[in-house]
């Protein structure tokens, strides 16, 4: 499996209007956009990719949501469906363990290090001075990826504890969900041998 980590510092941790995704919901824009940029052919799911969203924003941070793209059902190719599943999982009770809101989407209390842990797999971390992704073969990556504010010192203090290696996919910043597209197609071209 691939897997992506998504940190959404704003990113509201209960039910939200599907109406302001970018303002009251607390760019869950963002956090969408990296679900479709992860899950999505152009008519069918990869469905060898999970992606975790981080949501640290208020009212009751952190949450933990997985979408597993050999089992979500009810997504479509567009930002408010992905906010509708993820509205619905932060409609249940969090609890320590995973609950599953709907096929494929479940929902638990936990953190980045509670994630990475749980994973137990190298990390592949974005930052613009890494080594070029270009031609670099990932065994069961784990990529982990921020907002539009990057992350935390607190968080790369995390990820430096661990293993981990910085990768770039270019020598601008560019938005997380346009960075697993190219993660995305580097991993195809390299398993297609083009």
């Amino acid at each position: 499996m691939k897997d992506f980590i998504i940190i959404g510092h704003k990113a509201v941790t209960a039910p939200f209007s599907l109406n302001d995704l970018p303002g009251a919901a607390g760019r869950m824009d963002i956090l969408c956009r990296c679900v479709n940029a992860a899950l999505f052919l152009s008519h069918d799911l990869r469905r060898d990719v999970r992606v975790y969203l981080v949501l640290k924003g208020e009212p009751a941070p952190p949450k933990l949501i997985s979408f597993n793209g050999a089992e979500v059902r009810y997504l479509s190719p567009d930002e408010r469906s992905a906010a509708s599943l993820i509205k619905k999982a932060l409609e249940k009770n969090a609890q320590d363990f995973w609950t599953e809101s709907m096929p494929g989407v479940s929902i638990r209390k936990g953190e980045l290090g509670d994630l990475l842990a749980e994973l137990g797999k190298k990390i592949i971390y974005l930052r613009e001075d890494g080594k070029e992704v270009r031609g670099m073969r990932f065994d069961e990556p784990l990529f982990v990826l921020g907002d539009h504010m990057g992350l935390s010192d607190e968080e790369e203090k995390i990820i430096e504890g661990r293993e981990h290696e910085n990768v770039s996919v270019g020598p601008l910043s560019l938005h997380a969900d346009h960075c697993i597209v190219i993660l995305n197609n580097e991993m195809d071209r390299i398993e297609k041998h083009i």
